[in-house]
């Protein structure tokens, strides 16, 4: 199952837990389990029917272009990551 690696200022929603082995073979996947064992989880990373522009996420080392929809295997690590702004 994948690894998802969660930050700091997530950890809350996940009773501190950094990192958690979750089911799932697309990020929108894990993110579901995620939610059924923190409820509230799904609220901080997904807005509508994608990720919150406040955060990117990504699979293996690359950025997760394909965001709820990109597949991820059963060795995948997933970082979320606060999308840092710039101008």
């Amino acid at each position: 199952m994948p690894t998802v690696f969660i930050p700091s200022l997530l950890r809350k929603y996940t009773s501190g837990q950094e990192s958690l082995v979750v089911p799932g073979r697309t990020v929108g996947e894990v993110v579901r389990n995620l939610d059924e064992k923190y409820p509230g989880f799904r609220n901080q990373v997904v807005e509508g029917d994608d990720l919150k522009s406040s955060l990117a996420v990504s699979v293996d080392g690359d950025l997760a272009v394909g965001g709820l929809l990109e597949q991820v295997r059963e060795s995948s690590e997933i970082h979320f990551v606060p999308a840092i702004g710039g101008g």
